[in-house]
């Protein structure tokens, strides 16, 4: 790709001008019911910029959360064309949180380290504030400037080649930074996005059939109910479809046959990452490999493992903290006391997750610091274990825990949901399962069934604290098991 334009835009907003001139009548953005060329989006945020000036609003402007996706999309590029920074919170919110945010955003100003400069290239200006979920159940803001995404999207380019340059499908709410990304990476290239302003797994197979985008940016969850859609509708193949993008959680190797099925031509890779460091590794999702293993990094990022950056890092084959060095780090936080939060060491970042790396330079990940537990004197980490329960064909959630021991520091317990309408499972298959694929000491000691909703997170991850809170006030109180929808597996 070397010498196409894309390559000097720096901001975010940048490609628009250029692709409204050269491409105008290409449609840039599409959703169920509207199709905006580049001209026609060009001259929407033209003039939203020029209202937002008028109105002298803060450097820093909260979207309405009330707005569409393609509208908010609009919003956003105005805002940040006007040299403003733009954030976007969750239309789920409940008012309380709405009002603090807001008011956390009002008057914020600029990073210490941008105000102290006489002047700021715009790449380097704050553009973006993404909200993510902190141990202390309030969103943790994080600020983002041009640079970090636009070197993602270059990186995109240089590690997957053409592929990633064509239309892009991103399905979600934008308060899942990871949607809001893939719409801006298909202004970038000037292929165009689409969007949806709510998620339809038919929908999203009827654009790609179309043609409409040759690149979808997707978690598993949405892949597997767009596989199941397929299945009952009895889609043909979709050969259009170039590159698959999965992130977001883990996905189920297990599942990529039936995905390479649905979608012959695409180019399966996941990719780990953060809100605070963009782009990690990545690797094709095939179902060779240990499920830990998240992939080569990234062209343009440097990985150290241990305790500090600077010094000798941990040997090969060593799980210690990641660190990551790149240009495409977060800038900073928006008022956050959260204890989680990632932690800098010059021009080093960390967000607390442990891994290794192996010989080849491949990165493997053990899981988030702050759940790994010690257990016979070994450290444990719960995603491990996890991750082998969603193996199993009827098993759907799993959060898997440590209560305090006298004995071994930790007992470890699973706590399991089946699917909806899943044949009888007996605990024992899951503990020949856990024995067959892990170490002994890795195998639950005690097992429940939870019944009702699954705990999540605002943004859709499971809620292991909720789930270790009720399983705390629970064990030796056998009255309370059934009324709080959870019961012992014999």
């Amino acid at each position: 790709m070397s010498g196409h334009p894309h390559e000097s835009f720096s901001t975010l907003h940048g490609p628009l001008d250029w692709w409204a001139r050269q491409r105008p009548e290409v449609v840039a953005l599409r959703n169920e019911h509207t199709a905006l060329s580049f001209a026609q989006l060009h001259q929407r945020v033209h003039s939203r910029r020029a209202a937002i000036d008028s109105q002298n609003l803060p450097e820093t402007v909260l979207l309405p959360t009330t707005m569409g996706v393609l509208d908010t999309l609009i919003e956003f590029l105005a805002v940040i064309a006007s040299g403003r920074c733009a954030a976007l919170g969750d239309p789920a919110w409940p008012s309380h949180i709405l009002a603090e945010v807001a008011a956390s955003i009002a008057g914020l100003p600029q990073p210490a380290h941008l105000r102290a400069a006489a002047a700021i290239p715009p790449a380097l200006a704050p553009c973006y504030i993404g909200f993510t979920s902190g141990s202390t159940g309030q969103p943790k803001g994080f600020r983002r400037n041009h640079l970090s995404w636009t070197e993602s999207f270059r990186a995109s380019v240089t590690d997957f080649g053409a592929c990633a340059t064509g239309p892009v499908a991103a399905p979600g709410r934008l308060s899942h930074s990871l949607f809001l990304f893939g719409a801006m990476m298909g202004l970038w290239t000037g292929a165009g996005a689409v969007v949806q302003e709510r998620f339809s797994a038919s929908a999203t197979l009827a654009s790609l059939a179309q043609g409409q985008a040759c690149v979808l940016l997707a978690v598993p969850s949405q892949l597997l109910l767009m596989l199941d859609t397929a299945q009952r509708q009895g889609h043909p193949p979709i050969a259009s479809t170039t590159l698959i993008l999965i992130s977001g959680a883990r996905w189920m190797r297990e599942q990529t046959p039936r995905l390479h099925t649905l979608f012959p031509n695409a180019r399966l890779i996941e990719f780990y990452g953060a809100s605070e460091t963009s782009y990690v590794a990545w690797r094709e999702a095939d179902g060779a490999n240990d499920s830990q293993v998240v992939g080569q990094p990234f062209s343009n990022v440097e990985l150290r493992i241990g305790d500090w950056p600077v010094g000798t890092p941990c040997a090969t084959g060593t799980a210690g903290r990641i660190w990551v060095r790149s240009p495409m780090l977060f800038m900073d936080y928006v008022h956050t006391q959260d204890p989680t939060a990632a932690i800098r060491h010059h021009d080093w970042l960390s967000v607390r997750d442990m891994g290794w790396l192996d010989a080849q330079g491949q990165l493997y990940l053990c899981g988030r610091e702050n759940r790994m537990l010690v257990t016979q004197g070994k450290n444990f980490f719960p995603e491990e274990v996890e991750s082998c329960l969603l193996t199993h064909g009827e098993v759907g959630h799993a959060s898997v825990l440590g209560l305090p021991d006298r004995l071994r520091g930790y007992r470890i317990h699973a706590v399991v949901q089946l699917k909806e309408g899943a044949h009888p499972v007996p605990k024992t298959a899951l503990t020949h399962l856990c024995r067959h694929a892990l170490e002994p000491y890795k195998t639950p000691r005690r097992w429940w069934l939870w019944h009702g909703p699954w705990p999540l997170t605002r943004n859709g991850k499971t809620d292991h604290a909720a789930i270790a809170q009720t399983l705390a006030s629970l064990v030796g109180s056998p009255d309370s098991w059934t009324q709080e929808g959870i019961t012992p597996w014999h």
